[in-house]
């Protein structure tokens, strides 16, 4: 185990690395940071005197080994758009993206979990045509129109809840956009799963043996199907932290994406790369722990 995590954190520095050095190329790619910085309006030699003073006079090999080398001693830079350093803006917005990401799994796993099992167990049912409906309309409705869909409900007509902010009460609709949309998938896996599970030959011993029909499918069969499911869910939380953008703009949430897009728009490198390095770290961090997982739930599997 200590071989496999030693390996694992040797790969993911180098992912981390390149990360970096293709976030800090794109942005530079899309413009001049110095232009949008002093406006449309500056003259050439005011754009030219920033560009000297930030570095970006410079060729790009030598902007970027600066860049990494002061990354590597913890400096990400400061954000010409904030006059701050960037990485502290990026932990301040942190814990209101987690939040969204951590509830929309949440709606998500409640959703699929229940509904993948019983449409599997209930083939062919009304629940499992329920099932079916929930994830057609999930997976064919974009989360920008859903959002906005629900504003217009919830928020203007039945004046239930707040269209924006950041709250318990402002956190529901933008929670149910993404988890709703994760459970549509998570169950149509969850099924396909259960049901090549069900027909196996150790369910049919297990039931041989007078167990109860509900350990026989949550004790053994679900424990079986999980593998994909835990995949799926580990990668989705991962698009949550890194994805969530658009859902952060519709409902004016103060997370990690709503910022991101502020700093990509004002072509603010240090806060784009910082932002874009806390979701890497996210999601190799996410990714080890499905791995680490797959032995709790299946004893076969061996890390190696």
């Amino acid at each position: 185990m200590a071989a496999y995590l030693i390996e694992r954190l040797a790969r993911s520095l180098l992912v981390l690395l390149g990360v970096v050095v293709v976030a800090y190329g794109l942005v530079l790619a899309t413009g001049d940071p110095a232009g949008a910085l002093v406006g449309p309006d500056a003259p050439p030699s005011e754009v030219a005197r920033v560009r000297a003073e930030l570095g970006y006079d410079q060729p790009l090999p030598i902007q970027m080994a600066r860049y990494v080398g002061k990354l590597l001693q913890g400096d990400f830079g400061r954000s010409s758009t904030y006059r701050q350093p960037a990485f502290p803006l990026i932990i301040e917005r942190l814990p209101a993206t987690l939040a969204l990401a951590a509830a929309a799994m949440l709606i998500n796993l409640a959703i699929a979990l229940p509904l993948g099992i019983i449409s599997a167990v209930k083939r062919g049912g009304p629940i499992d045509m329920l099932g079916t409906v929930i994830v057609f309309a999930g997976q064919s409705m974009p989360v920008f129109w859903m959002g906005i869909m629900l504003i217009l409900l919830f928020s203007l007509t039945l004046r239930w809840l707040p269209a924006s902010g950041y709250g318990l009460s402002n956190i529901i609709m933008p929670a149910f956009v993404l988890g709703i949309q994760g459970a549509a998938y998570q169950t149509r896996l969850l099924r396909s799963a259960m049901l090549d599970v069900l027909g196996q030959d150790y369910l049919r011993t297990a039931r041989a043996k007078g167990l109860l029909e509900r350990a026989v499918i949550v004790r053994h069969g679900l424990r079986n199907a999980l593998i994909p499911v835990i995949t799926a869910s580990g990668v989705q939380f991962a698009v949550l932290m890194g994805g969530a953008v658009i859902t952060e703009q519709v409902f004016a949430w103060p997370g990690v994406g709503n910022l991101a897009v502020s700093a990509i728009n004002n072509r603010d490198v240090a806060l784009v790369v910082a932002s874009t390095f806390v979701f890497a770290v996210f999601i190799l961090i996410v990714n080890l722990l499905v791995d680490l997982s797959y032995g709790l739930v299946d004893p076969r599997v061996r890390l190696a």
